[in-house]
This record gives C-alpha cells, sequence and structure tokens, in this order.
C-alpha cells in the first residue's frame, strides 16, 4: 500500500477488511481521512454512508416530521404531569396544541411557552383554578413571556365572554388551603373551617376592591396566613407566598391592607377607637363575627343596623374588654361580669326584648354606655391593687384569642362562592375604595402643591420686589430628615412651566411626555 504512515511515517500500512480503514502495522494508528469515496452520478448518485437525506440522524428509523411530532408530545407530557393534569386534560392541551400549530407542532424554545399558555386557556375555559404564575413555574419561563403567549392563544380562539371567564380567586384560595403542605397536617374540620373563614375574608376583600388590578395570589395567601392565626396554625408568611407563587413582599403588603381595612370595620364597635393594626388580630374575631351579622340580617331582609340581630352580648364583651388583663384566682371581692349585663327594667332594654338575658337586642349607645361603666369600675379596681396586670402566663385560653368555634358560624352566605352582584349587594358593614384610587388622589393632590410651590419660587426670582417680606430663596436641600427640599420632579414642573405648559396637564404627572413635546421639540430651548 502506497503512502506512510502519518504518525510513525513507517510504510507499513494496511487496510483493514472489516472498517475499510488504512491502519499501520508498526504503531496501529488508524490513518484519518483515508477511506474517502467521491460521490459521482448527480442527484441519483449513491447514498452517503453517514447522512441520509430526509432522516432525523444516525441511528433513527423515524423521519424528521414523525421525530418533531415525537419530540413535541413528550414535551406536552412533561409539562401536564408537572401541573398535575389527568389523562383527558392533557389530551385537551395536546388537541389545542396541534390546533393552533396546524398538526405541525415544534421544536425550541418557544414550544414549551405555548405548551404552557394552552393549558392555562384550557383550565380557564373549564373555571378551574389555574394560576398563570405556577404555569411559568412549571414551564421555567418568564411570567410575562408566558402572558404575552396567552393572550396570542386567546386572540387565535377568539375566546370572547363566556367561553374565558374570569379567573376563579375564591377556587384558588380553596385548591391552595388544600393542597399547600403548610396544611396537610391539620384535622380535616379544622382544614374546612380554615377554607370557609378564608373564603370569607376573600371576599370581604373583593368588596372593599383590594384586589381590584391586582394579582390575585398575593392576596389569597395573605388571607390564608390572617385565618391560620386565627385557628392557632402555625404558619410562615413566606412559606405560603412561595406554595401559591407569589412573591413575599407583595404578600406582605396585602396582609398589611387587610388589616387596615379590618381596622376600619372595627371602629364600628364600641371599642373600636382602641383597634389598631398592631391589635387587630386579637380582635379580629369580634370584627369578623360583627361582618357575618351584617351580612346575615341584610341576607334575612332585616335592614342594614344590628337592632334585630341577636348577639351572645355577655360573652362578646367580656371577652374582648378583658385583653391582656386576668384575675387572680384569691381575689375574692371582684363582682362577676354578668353585672353589666342586668338591664331588666332598665331604661335600655325592652320588656318584650329581654326574655332571653343572652339574645339582647341592644343598640351602639346602650353597648358604649357599658363599655364606659366597665373601664371606669377596671380603673377603680387596678388603683386599689385589685387587679393585676399578668403578662406571659398561657392560663386558659391563650391570651386575646377567642375559641373560634365560639365565634364563628359560619353560616353567611359570603361564606360560599358569590357572584360579583351578589358580592356587591351584600352588607359588611363597610365600603372600601379601592387603593389604586385612593393613591392616585394622593399624587395627583401632591403634585398640584408641587406646581403651586414651583410657581411661588418661579413668581419671587423673576419679581424678587414682589416677594413677601422676610421670604428667602429655597437653596438646594440638605441632607436632612424634615428640611424643605428641591427635588428632580420639582425642576421638571419649573421647566415645564417656563415652556407655557397647562397646570392640569402638569398635574396628571406624564412628565417625560410633556417633556417631548413642549421642551425637546421646541426651538427655544
Amino acid at each position: 500500500m502506497s503512502g506512510s504512515c502519518k504518525d510513525c511515517n513507517s510504510r507499513s500500512i494496511f487496510r483493514d477488511d472489516v472498517s475499510g480503514n488504512l491502519i499501520c502495522s508498526s504503531c496501529g494508528i488508524v490513518q484519518e481521512f483515508e477511506n474517502y469515496e467521491a460521490q459521482l452520478g448527480g442527484i441519483n448518485g449513491p447514498q452517503g454512508t453517514f447522512v441520509r437525506v430526509g432522516t432525523s440522524g444516525s441511528g433513527s428509523v423515524l423521519n424528521y416530521k414523525d421525530k418533531k411530532i415525537y419530540e413535541a408530545q413528550k414535551v406536552i407530557e412533561d409539562i401536564t404531569f408537572r401541573l398535575g393534569f389527568s389523562a383527558s386534560k392533557s389530551n385537551d392541551v395536546r388537541i389545542l396544541v396541534s390546533t393552533i400549530t396546524e398538526g405541525e407542532y415544534g421544536l425550541g424554545d418557544w414550544f414549551p411557552i405555548l405548551v404552557g399558555a394552552c393549558a392555562y386557556v384550557s383550565m380557564r375555559k373549564d373555571n378551574r383554578p389555574l394560576s398563570m404564575s405556577e404555569v411559568a413555574s412549571a414551564v421555567e419561563c418568564d411570567l410575562h413571556e408566558l402572558g404575552r403567549m396567552v393572550m396570542r392563544v386567546v386572540d387565535f380562539l377568539d375566546l370572547r365572554g363566556s367561553e374565558f371567564p374570569v379567573f376563579d380567586i375564591v377556587g384558588s384560595l380553596e385548591r391552595a388551603a388544600r393542597n399547600s403542605p403548610s396544611f396537610s397536617r391539620l384535622e380535616a374540620d379544622i382544614l374546612e373551617r380554615i377554607v370557609k373563614q378564608g373564603i370569607f375574608l376573600l371576599q370581604c376583600a373583593m368588596k372593599w376592591f383590594l384586589t381590584t388590578g391586582r394579582q390575585p395570589l398575593p392576596m389569597v395567601a395573605a388571607v390564608l396566613v390572617l385565618v391560620s392565626k386565627l385557628n392557632e396554625v402555625d404558619v410562615s408568611m413566606e412559606n405560603v407566598a412561595m406554595e401559591v407563587h407569589a412573591k413575599v413582599s407583595t404578600c406582605k403588603k396585602r396582609y398589611r391592607e387587610l388589616l387596615e381595612a379590618l381596622v376600619e370595620v372595627g371602629k364600628k364597635l364600641p371599642w373600636g377607637k382602641d383597634i389598631t393594626t398592631k391589635n387587630i388580630v386579637k380582635n379580629a374575631p369580634f370584627v369578623i363575627q360583627y361582618m357575618e351579622l351584617k351580612s346575615m340580617s341584610n341576607a334575612s331582609g332585616k335592614g342594614k343596623d344590628l337592632e334585630n340581630v341577636g348577639i351572645d352580648l355577655q360573652s362578646a364583651v367580656s371577652e374582648c374588654l378583658r385583653k391582656e388583663l386576668e384575675y387572680e384566682s384569691e381575689v375574692n371581692n371582684l363582682e362577676d361580669d354578668s353585672q353589666y349585663f342586668e338591664l331588666q327594667g332598665s331604661r335600655w332594654c325592652d320588656e318584650s326584648n329581654c326574655d332571653n338575658g343572652n339574645r339582647l337586642n341592644i343598640s351602639h349607645e346602650c353597648l358604649s354606655l357599658i363599655y364606659n361603666k366597665f373601664l371606669d369600675e377596671m380603673a377603680e379596681l387596678r388603683s386599689s391593687g385589685g387587679i393585676n396586670d399578668v403578662y406571659g402566663r398561657k392560663q386558659g385560653r391563650k391570651a386575646g384569642f377567642y375559641s373560634s368555634t365560639e365565634w364563628w358560624e359560619g353560616k353567611s352566605v359570603l361564606s360560599k362562592k358569590l357572584l360579583l352582584q351578589q358580592l356587591l349587594e351584600t352588607d359588611i358593614g363597610s365600603q372600601g375604595i379601592p387603593p389604586s384610587f385612593v393613591s392616585s388622589c394622593n399624587a395627583y393632590k401632591r403634585r398640584k402643591e408641587k406646581v403651586n410651590a414651583a410657581k411661588k419660587r418661579i413668581q419671587r426670582i423673576m419679581h424678587p420686589s414682589n416677594a413677601p417680606a422676610g421670604d428667602v430663596n429655597i437653596k438646594k436641600k440638605r441632607k436632612r430628615k424634615g428640611a424643605d427640599v428641591i427635588e428632580w420632579e420639582d425642576i421638571i414642573i419649573e421647566t415645564l412651566l417656563l415652556h407655557g405648559v397647562q397646570e392640569e396637564e402638569i398635574e396628571k404627572g406624564h412628565y417625560k411626555v410633556l417633556l417631548d413635546l413642549h421642551v425637546f421639540t421646541s426651538s427655544t430651548f
């Protein structure tokens, strides 16, 4: 055989009968690129050794299209398995993907996102709770990217109205509570009570517009954490937020807003002036009981006041007013709490309404007088040493908490999922305003004040002789808390005013647009 070895330069080279490769008999090295055979004859010539036109690669018996469909269906099965879909629902997703791609399916980074979007749309069509955040976590893609794909799928299928119902936030809460590892060890009756209380509070939050225009899952997490505290179930906000696929910071904001809304309702109670966000969790059972009774009285057509609603007044006031003060067991000169409820024959109670001492028809004024009487007598007892402040003790019930089996009836219509119209017609004792609307009004007011301040500064500089006596120019701010400052926003407002922009336009806050229209395109700039 002609030629020499490329490794040892020996001319002892022979061709192997099996592989057809050239091998050096001296060093045993296979000579590379020595078995090339030219393919002659054009397109009808002999086929290549390793590559066959129209196949998916070496060792495969499928052509390219069959290979693509096979891999695409594996992706669909994997994603639907992560989402816990049944076989029938997985098949629905596969049919939906096939319809959109016209049976071509596809490969690439975009295809799993399409599968996730189809899975989300399929669940929404059946009005079943599945959040987009959960789908994005299963697909491992960006949430906004998934959202854009969902919109394209909805537009392609032309889903409108009842064909694509709104997200079921109530069903999402129930699903999260029943599937969450944080609640997996609870007894069935406790879990059921948490679910009903959560639905009640969540629909109250919807009535207060705390979920309007916002992601629903942070509010779901906030409600679950609150009702868990009321039922003495130890869960953390971080764990619940992770389980519902929501940001912890946003969940904490919704939790704070929920507490503030409950404080507003609690102000209608006789001791409402003492309720704050710091102690609302301890007072929440009575606030929720108040809202539950209001919704029940409204549903039964008895009016919007509580005068016809029976309430266990002795138990409620006794437990709430006691707060963190406990009686020492050796104190014998204290009278029983029932003295505050001996109203028979008084000017507060009607004979016909006092047949049952535990279910009094009593007005807010009466309850307020009872509360003031209680405070006066407690002050006298505290000054005389007859009552001691006891902290850190766990005697009887835990401090400030009221067993949920005593204050929760679960008979309100809000304990079940309601339609939006029914929810808005239900009275819970308080009407909320969307927080986004409140913040927008505050921002508008703040910008208006900045505009007026900027006008005064401009007037003072342009006409210093007209400046009021003792008025001095505002200097650049020193970084000191509470000092009057001139910020970048004030400078922008001054610039816009100097270019003749109307105050009403500036107060809307669209600074970038106004700068483009009046400043950067101005011939005088």
